[in-house]
């Protein structure tokens, strides 16, 4: 497929998206994404609906996730309405989701060790003690931190919602030695590369999680969303309620928050120690 062509149909397709509808800035990405792979895949820029039920029929029966298939789905329905007709799309029915292989307390703090400067070491504390997402730390101004308070305001974050969330003191005396450091003025992102002082990139906080992990965890895979499990999980596991962990996370329905509690056998095992029965 020609790449200037593409190129031009994804701008115009990302247009449509952000004023025609007003879909968050991840959503926009995340739907020009699964766009282009589809058109590369059917080697074509204007697909019949014959094309599109066949792509969609082939990514079924190559087992791709629910999350591909329902996001190609709403990609290809809004190109379709930008392109003049409207489809629609059937949905495969929704796993139910159970989050695994979370980090415990113990790794998480043993990658915080292995953080060899102040940066990485406010980093990995951030994303470990707030529950954050990739881009919103990526999106994070200093004066959106609150370092009296141990508190965070998260704006525009998924679905455009602003929020305030808590940090432990723990975690703001390493923001503070890293600002030291690298001092900030109150409208700057708090991370910026180090080299030409832009935005932090969703890749590079990923690169720099990666990296610590590897030297305490070895080939485990770690990224930014697992750790924001495992807060959820770790403070599940401590008691907190799930009225605080969504939150703390963002949630806009408890039904999102309710999968840990599904996926938590050792909260389950507690609470049955707790009360049990005193039978004997």
């Amino acid at each position: 497929m020609h790449k200037g062509k593409l190129k031009t149909l994804l701008n115009k397709f990302e247009e449509y998206l952000i004023v025609d509808h007003g879909l968050a800035e991840t959503t926009v990405e995340g739907y020009m994404r699964s766009l282009s792979i589809a058109l590369r895949r059917m080697r074509k820029f204007c697909p019949t609906v014959r094309d599109i039920k066949r792509h969609i029929l082939w990514m079924y029966s190559e087992k791709y996730s629910y999350h591909h298939i329902v996001n190609t789905s709403l990609a290809i329905e809004h190109y379709c309405k930008l392109r003049g007709f409207v489809i629609r799309l059937g949905r495969p029915r929704k796993p139910k989701r159970v989050i695994k292989d979370t980090l415990s307390e113990s790794e998480i703090s043993r990658m915080i060790q292995a953080t060899k400067n102040s940066r990485e070491k406010a980093m990995i504390c951030l994303l470990a003690y707030s529950g954050m997402r990739n881009r919103e730390i990526c999106n994070l101004r200093l004066v959106d931190v609150d370092l009296g308070s141990n508190r965070i305001t998260v704006k525009a974050g998924k679905n455009n919602k602003d929020r305030i969330i808590n940090i432990s003191a723990e975690c703001t005396l390493e923001l503070i030695e890293y600002l030291k450091k690298y001092p900030r003025n109150k409208e700057d992102y708090l991370f910026s590369t180090l080299v030409k002082n832009n935005q932090l990139s969703p890749g590079d906080l990923r690169k720099t999680l990666r990296t610590v992990a590897k030297r305490e965890l070895g080939k485990r895979r770690v990224y930014p969303h697992l750790v924001r499990h495992s807060l959820a999980t770790n403070l599940l596991n401590r008691g907190a309620s799930l009225i605080m962990i969504r939150d703390q996370l963002g949630h806009a329905f408890i039904e999102s928050t309710m999968v840990y509690v599904n996926s938590t056998a050792f909260r389950n095992r507690s609470e049955y120690e707790f009360f049990k029965p005193a039978y004997m």
